[in-house]
């Protein structure tokens, strides 16, 4: 799940950033942290007395359901409550009705103006400026955990709840798929990348490396002669980004994170980098990498990847495409795609691949309106503790799961055919993995049902092969700034003129493409950009308690 946020649309914030500051600081949403009917006096005398060994929602003896509104800044958000197996277990456990509001920026632009705010609000982007000051319309995690709920401390991770404080210290949202050293150093966390290709081609070429560039030029040639109706080399959508030829292709060949003195290090002028971009550009040459690889959309791509069009592909996100690679590999026993080393560094640098990283994806935060807080932030305990856990991924034992021996877990057998076979219905009826404020990787590991079998083994490949990208974390400029603009700038430049390098119809070319891209980065004030993103990997090192 935590890699839908690859594919999935975040809302951004930049054109309305400087309107909304303005708005938060003024609006009445940002005043008076008791106006609501919850507020700062709020109460729960009557209802439970405190236990920091108990989670508080065990313990509360409110008689009549708690109404909350939960407002989701996701357009495709399923608002649906109460009805499927999931969210009928959350209702009862917690006695609760949650009337879910979706929208997007203009709709939570609306909130804020108009002060008229829900009880809980998730967004999708951490360093927005609605989520950069929380503090004016949101209540602190630590004051509603002591007031309502210790039980929340245990449940809740201290780095992530570390690495979301804001400047006054406090910490007032709390993600979903935040990763942590430990998470990964458990190896519970799966690789979402890998270098793929068709079985039948594989072993019909007779095991063929391509790992240096050499190999990689030479195999996709001979594939080219032997399977002309395939595409040689496939990799995810450019749309207005790099698909899965810049961050992605560096953290497989394992470009460093940072300079020699902890610095920002430019990837993308990397040597060990580039030189495999001469080979792409090479291999296009040769016609073994075609201009429709280019131009294709998300939706295209996917319909290549289902039909098994492409022999070889750089593939990010593998469970997204895991449904689209299971149709083919059902269909086509034999051909499935499998992962093998593929490129590595021509320098001898071992692969980075990347995962969620501790910033997480969804958002969630109770806001100062909300009527009553300590319902909220039992909700909060309950989907980060391990029933909430254990409900969203799998649903409820007996009923839609058995636990097997060592602590695993088996969709029941008619849960898993529904699965498979009618996809809508499975969501209507038991919305398993979707409904995941707070969810966690860690949780998929229970289960061999968590992941389809088309990808099993791409993920083993992947083992070993994981490291944190925790200092790259929210480094840019911060919005509004004239660096900011300039960084969106440069990385609209930078996506040109990555695919103007492959394409280059000769070495020439690719040259001076490549020193017209560098005379822009001097042209957009990027030393001043390199300046703050070093500032701000410091101050994640000091937050993490990294050296």
């Amino acid at each position: 799940m935590v890699l839908m946020k690859k594919t999935m649309k975040k809302k951004g914030f930049v054109l309305c950033a400087i309107l909304l500051a303005a708005v938060l600081v003024v609006s009445g949403c940002g005043s008076g942290g008791g106006s609501g009917k919850g507020g700062k006096d709020f109460s729960i005398e009557g209802r439970y007395t405190l236990d920091s060994e108990t989670p508080a929602w065990k313990l509360d003896k409110k008689k009549e359901p708690t109404e909350l509104t939960w407002y989701v800044n996701a357009d495709w958000w399923n608002t649906d409550f109460g009805n499927d197996v999931v969210t009928k277990k959350i209702k009862e456990d917690l006695n609760i009705n949650i009337k879910f509001i979706k929208g997007d920026d203009t709709k939570l632009n609306t909130f804020f103006a108009g002060g008229d705010m829900p009880d809980i609000l998730t967004t999708f982007d951490n360093n927005s400026p609605v989520a950069q000051k929380a503090a004016t319309w949101a209540i602190p995690l630590s004051e509603l955990a002591e007031k309502y709920d210790p039980y929340f401390n245990k449940v809740a991770a201290e780095d992530t709840l570390k690495w979301f404080q804001l400047k006054d210290g406090k910490t007032y949202g709390y993600p979903n798929y935040s990763n942590t050293q430990a998470d990964y150093d458990s190896g519970n966390i799966p690789a979402k990348t890998a270098f793929i290709i068709r079985k039948d081609v594989y072993e019909a070429l007779g095991s063929p490396q391509m790992k240096t560039p050499e190999e990689f030029k030479s195999t996709l040639a001979k594939i080219k002669v032997q399977f002309p109706e395939m595409i040689p080399f496939g990799f995810n959508s450019i749309g207005t980004g790099t698909g899965s030829l810049g961050d992605v292709l560096q953290d497989f060949i394992g470009v460093p994170l940072e300079d020699q003195n902890g610095g920002f290090y430019d990837r993308n002028l990397d040597e060990d980098y580039l030189k495999w971009l001469k080979t792409l550009n090479e291999a296009y040459r040769d016609g073994t990498i075609i201009d429709d690889s280019f131009a294709d959309d998300g939706t295209a791509f996917e319909e290549k990847v289902k039909s098994g069009k492409y022999a070889t592909m750089l593939l990010d996100g593998t469970p997204q495409q895991g449904g689209n690679l299971q149709i083919f590999m059902s269909a086509n026993p034999g051909k499935e795609y499998v992962a093998i080393d593929g490129p590595q560094s021509t320098v001898g640098n071992q692969p980075t691949l990347n995962q969620s990283g501790i910033s997480g994806w969804m958002v969630s935060f109770i806001t100062k309106k909300c009527k009553d807080p300590a319902k909220a932030i039992q909700i909060f305990t309950y989907l980060l503790g391990e029933e909430g856990q254990m409900l969203m991924n799998y649903g409820i034992e007996g009923e839609t799961y058995k636990k097997l021996d060592g602590g695993n877990v088996e969709l029941l057998p008619a849960v898993k055919e529904m699965q498979l076979k009618n996809a809508d219905q499975f969501k209507k009826e038991y919305r398993l993995g979707e409904f995941m404020f707070f969810g966690h990787d860690r949780h998929k590991a229970l289960s061999p049902d968590a992941f389809p079998e088309s990808i099993k083994q791409m993920q083993e490949w992947g083992k070993g092969k994981l490291k944190p990208h925790f200092i790259l974390e929210n480094t840019n400029p911060d919005q509004g700034t004239p660096e900011a603009r300039s960084l969106s700038a440069i990385n609209t430049q930078w996506s040109t003129t990555l695919v103007s390098m492959i394409r280059a119809k000769s070495e020439a070319e690719f040259n001076s493409t490549l020193e017209a891209y560098k005379s822009f980065l001097k042209d957009n004030s990027w030393d001043k950009i390199v300046e703050i993103r070093s500032e701000k990997m410091k101050q994640n090192k000091e937050k993490l308690g990294l050296k």
